[in-house]
C-alpha cells in the first residue's frame, strides 16, 4: 500500500463533498452493493492532500479540476476508527481508522461529465441518499463545518441521519458518564 498511515494508525484520506448550485449533494452507491459514501480516497506518501483530492476526483467520478470550484475545506483532519472487523490487523503499519481532510467542491460542469468508469475498478454505480453507518459521524461533522463556511448566512440543512447520529453519540456519552458516576 502506498497510502500514508500515521504513527497512531490512521490512514490519511481526502473526502469530497460535491454540490450543485441548487445545493444538492452527490453521495454515491458503491459497486457491488457495498454501501454508500462520498467520493474519498487515500493520500499517497508522495502527494499533498490537494493533489490527492484531484486524483481521487478523476479516479472515482471522472471529473477534472475545471469541472469544479473549491468552496471550502476542513481546517483540521477529521478522524474515525474502523469497526473492529475492518481493522487491518496484518498490515504494517497497523491501520485502525482514517484521518480525513474534507473539501466542498461546487460542480460547475454538466452531469454528462460524471463518469463512474474512469478506472478499471470503479467505486460507484449510482447516486444514493444515505451513508455507510460507521462513517456517518465524520460525514455529519464535515458537512456541518463545510456548510457553515461555504454558506455563512444561510447554510443548507444537514441530512436527516446526521441528527440521529448526533443523538446516538450523545446517548453513548451520557451512558458512559452515568456508568463512571456509578463506580465513583
Amino acid at each position: 500500500m502506498t497510502d500514508f498511515i500515521d504513527a497512531e494508525g490512521f490512514r490519511a484520506n481526502v473526502g469530497i463533498v460535491l454540490i450543485r448550485d441548487d445545493r444538492q449533494v452527490f453521495l454515491g452507491g458503491r459497486t457491488g452493493g457495498r454501501g454508500w459514501q462520498f467520493p474519498q480516497g487515500g493520500v499517497r506518501r508522495d502527494e499533498s492532500p490537494d493533489d490527492a483530492l484531484f486524483r481521487e476526483l478523476k479516479e472515482e467520478i471522472g471529473l477534472e479540476p475545471a469541472d469544479v470550484e473549491v468552496v471550502a475545506f476542513t481546517r483540521n483532519w477529521l478522524r474515525y476508527r474502523l469497526p473492529r472487523q475492518y481493522v487491518r490487523r496484518h498490515s504494517n503499519p497497523l491501520c485502525i481508522g482514517q484521518k480525513q481532510r474534507w473539501y466542498m467542491l461546487r460542480f460547475v460542469g454538466t452531469e454528462s461529465r460524471l463518469h463512474f468508469d474512469a478506472t478499471n475498478e470503479p467505486e460507484f454505480e449510482t447516486p444514493v441518499r444515505e451513508g455507510i453507518y460507521f462513517k456517518r459521524a465524520v460525514y455529519a461533522r464535515a458537512l456541518d463545518e463545510l456548510a457553515r463556511r461555504a454558506f455563512p448566512n444561510d447554510p443548507p440543512a444537514l441530512p436527516e441521519w446526521s441528527d440521529q447520529e448526533k443523538n446516538l453519540r450523545n446517548l453513548v456519552r451520557r451512558h458512559a458518564e452515568m456508568k463512571a458516576n456509578d463506580h465513583g
